[in-house]
């Protein structure tokens, strides 16, 4: 193998189904979205309560949906109680995360009032100064 040959192997681009094999390359590649997600969500406890609670008020409006179209309002209390559930989880994985969650923040921006985002036991730490 010649020495052009070699550097052609160092250099040349993977191949797209090796990016998708290797955790790292597709890693770095999540969305914006998710990689703030995932930093609002440090606390395992936080993380799997949203786990849970996530499906569950998404799953209540779908149900709700079905429920009214049958014409049964009397099963109105599933739905709600799905979504009311779902959403006391998250909130309960936010106190103990130790911030705010999402709708709030949104509430706060507009207002012009402090938010906290991540936790500060998950932000950065502050530096010592130098002599």
């Amino acid at each position: 193998m010649t020495r052009n040959q070699e550097s052609n192997l160092v250099t040349a681009p993977r191949s797209a189904s090796a990016s998708h094999t290797d955790g790292r390359a597709t890693s770095s590649r999540k969305p914006a979205w998710l990689r703030n997600w995932l930093e609002r969500h440090q606390n395992p406890v936080s993380f799997w309560l949203h786990m849970i609670g996530i499906p569950m008020t998404i799953a209540a409006i779908p149900l709700a949906i079905v429920q009214l179209t049958r014409d049964e309002w009397s099963l109105w209390w599933r739905p709600t109680a799905l979504f009311a559930g779902g959403y006391l989880l998250q909130w309960i994985g936010h106190l103990v995360e130790g911030n705010d969650m999402g709708e709030l923040i949104l509430v706060k921006k507009l207002r012009g009032k402090p938010y906290v985002a991540v936790s500060p036991r998950y932000g950065p730490t502050a530096k010592p100064e130098s002599d």
